[in-house]
């Protein structure tokens, strides 16, 4: 990445409209107290005014609050507030950000009349993008790989390096250019970090497993947005996913139960101020394609209301017989900014998958495997389906420039259904035997959580200090029939069918037992947590943070 000189351009306009700001039309605004340059990065953004600022004037300044409805110099103005820098009009909705001197006061372009000729600049690199602010508010043609911030380590919004944790986030960037349509592909760009897949009934529940295997340690559980998604009970659409942040290491005195090894949250793309469309249409082997909507912006005319939908269709076979998938998820958002300090957000998501479930069962005969084509398949067709819905309603306030206070309520239902499944059992020299059953689950998940978040100063040490609780409830119900020989069977055996292991002819032969209840089991777990933490700067860039 090459480096900025002290020089530095921000020409930061918004995007896919041809609407900027003109001088003296009103906008709405809210940019929190942060440090300086970022704070000028954002109101650029939002605004369309064009800034130029020496790098070296801003740095270690901090910005003041902006909230409400401004021109974009009176915008300015306000964020430049006690800073000791002013700024002086270079052209049509241009300014030059610079320090104030004891005879030319606070200018601004309202009291210096004509513009200022400004010597030649040459702009050697693009001014980082802030992402301290919502991800919302973010571009969607950013296509920087590395992404300063992140949230997994500490649930505020903290710039990675002044997080003492391990923490990787892989940017929409690298999702876009690696064409990535599920959540272990992205996985491969962070080290340590290996997932297992399986298409098949190895749950007894009917759903599709991927357990993600962090620094050793297996885990059938993530993160959406902080929400604890586990059990394999969610949908890893990855149509409406801005980012992935992976935090290595013990991450439990802010998330409760999570495996030692680490977490992996996934952020999911919000609703922008600015009308974004954009058509995508995939093509892979095995007959893959996959087609994806994204379009988002403004629903009314003072951007009050916000709106996005993702939309994804995917349907592709498989180098195994009788193995497919067709995938079809919605996501809707819809965001309210009922002011400049306070938002609500309503999220849903859709997810239904109609796939052939797959043993993948390998025929052994004496302990040495057989040298068979890797396709065949000595199962039938066994479709199964699983359907998901997810929705969240989440609301924040901002008390002041220091302190905020977000809440979040969210469910999860997931339903599986695999009504007939065929799988090799066991092999002698000339047949493949093998056994069937039968699955349906329900796992449904609710969940609330209460962040209160503060800034202050105390000896000359600033802290960012989280206090928050969360509760969750997991309901689970599993019923599976397995195919065992009627009675009278003292051993239990199986009912097995039987099918030629070198010329298999479909379905081979019937099975001749019922479908008997081998598993019914109904699991009711409530979690409580509550947590404090704080983060604390110390001179000489030194950052600690401690927490119970």
């Amino acid at each position: 990445m090459p480096s900025l000189k002290p020089l530095t351009a921000v020409i930061l306009a918004a995007m896919l409209t041809t609407n900027t700001y003109a001088e003296g039309r009103v906008g709405q605004y809210h940019i929190p107290a942060q440090n300086l340059a970022t704070a000028l990065q954002s109101l650029s953004r939002q605004s369309g005014l064009q800034m130029l600022y020496d790098g070296a004037a801003v740095q270690g300044r901090r910005s003041t609050a902006l909230k409400g409805s401004y021109t974009p110099q009176q915008a300015l103005q306000t964020v430049l507030a006690g800073s000791g820098l002013g700024f002086v009009p270079t052209g049509v909705n241009a300014v030059a950000v610079k320090p104030m001197s004891s005879s030319n006061g606070f200018q601004t372009v309202a009291d210096t009349g004509e513009g200022q000729m400004m010597p030649k600049v040459t702009v050697e690199a693009d001014a980082d993008n802030p992402y301290d602010e919502p991800t919302w508010q973010t571009n969607p043609y950013n296509t920087d790989y590395v992404l300063p911030n992140a949230t997994a380590g500490t649930k505020t919004d903290t710039p990675i390096m002044e997080t003492p944790l391990n923490v990787q986030v892989i940017s929409k960037q690298v999702l876009k250019d690696q064409q990535v349509i599920n959540l272990k592909d992205s996985l491969k760009n962070v080290s340590g970090v290996t997932t297992v897949s399986n298409n098949a009934n190895t749950s007894g529940a009917g759903n599709t497993l991927q357990s993600i295997i962090l620094r050793g340690f297996e885990s059938q559980t993530f993160f959406r947005n902080g929400f604890r998604m586990q059990e394999s009970s969610a949908s890893r659409s990855m149509a409406n996913v801005e980012s992935v942040e992976v935090l290595k290491g013990a991450a439990a005195i802010l998330y409760g139960q999570v495996e030692p090894g680490g977490m992996v949250n996934v952020i999911t793309k919000q609703p922008l101020a600015t009308p974004y469309y954009a058509l995508n249409q995939q093509f892979g082997s095995f007959d893959l394609y996959r087609t994806t909507i994204d379009a988002t912006g403004p629903i009314t005319k003072n951007k009050d209301l916000l709106y996005r939908m993702n939309v994804a269709y995917e349907n592709s076979g498989s180098f195994r017989d009788f193995v497919d998938k067709e995938d079809i998820f919605l996501a809707p958002v819809l965001k309210w900014n009922i002011s400049p300090s306070t938002q609500a957000t309503f999220e849903l998501e859709y997810n239904h998958q109609h796939f052939g479930a797959d043993s993948g069962f390998v025929p052994l005969f004496n302990g040495n495997i057989l040298n068979l084509p890797r396709s065949r398949n000595y199962g039938e067709p066994s479709p199964a389906t699983t359907e998901t819905i997810f929705g969240s309603f989440n609301w924040s306030h901002q008390f002041s420039d220091d302190w905020s206070i977000k809440h979040r309520f969210s469910v999860n239902q997931q339903h599986n259904n695999q009504p007939f499944f065929v799988q090799g059992s066991q092999v002698d020299k000339d047949n493949v035997f093998r056994r069937v059953e039968t699955a349906a689950s329900q796992f449904n998940t609710y969940s609330t959580n209460l962040d209160l978040v503060g800034h202050f100063d105390t000896y000359g040490l600033k802290h960012t200090l989280l206090f928050g609780g969360d509760y969750y409830r997991v309901d689970t119900t599993l019923n599976r029939f397995v195919g065992l020989l009627p009675e009278p069977n003292p051993n239990g055996d199986p009912d097995l069918s039987r099918i030629d292991l070198n010329n298999p002819v479909h379905p081979g032969t019937q099975f001749t037992g019922p479908l008997l209840n081998f598993d019914h089991s109904n699991t009711l777990t409530d979690q409580y947590g509550l947590y404090v933490q704080d983060q604390i700067k110390l001179p000489y860039n030194l950052e600690v943070m401690g927490g119970i």
